[in-house]
């Protein structure tokens, strides 16, 4: 049977660092995004344009927009509250969705 004890709490420790990292991992996340839907882009006007290709396109582009809306509303939550709630699994779900199947689009305008 283990004991927890309670610690003391750190004096030196700043709770803003950690919203702070994740503040940046989205935007690092979105920067991402939003190199894929140029490259999906540049793919289609440089590839030419079948009809195939247009929809890909289009739809990558669809889910960086999805995928901005859910990184943009955790950014300004992470920003404004003192304590930032939790992340809610159906955004959670909504964003490696968006993620997974951007890859998949750009993948196939690349191939």
């Amino acid at each position: 049977m283990s004991t927890s004890v309670a610690r003391p709490a750190d004096p030196d420790r700043d709770p803003g660092l950690q919203p702070e990292r994740t503040r940046l991992a989205w935007r690092r996340t979105t920067l991402s995004g939003s190199v894929v839907a140029v490259l999906a882009v540049k793919a289609v006007l440089h590839g030419g344009a079948s009809a195939a290709r247009i929809v890909a396109c289009a739809l990558c582009c669809v889910l960086w927009l999805g995928f901005l809306r859910i990184a943009h509303r955790r950014i300004h939550t992470l920003s404004t509250a003192p304590s930032p709630a939790a992340f809610a699994p159906r955004h959670a779900a909504a964003a490696v969705l968006c993620t997974v199947a951007m890859a998949v689009c750009g993948a196939t305008l690349v191939l």
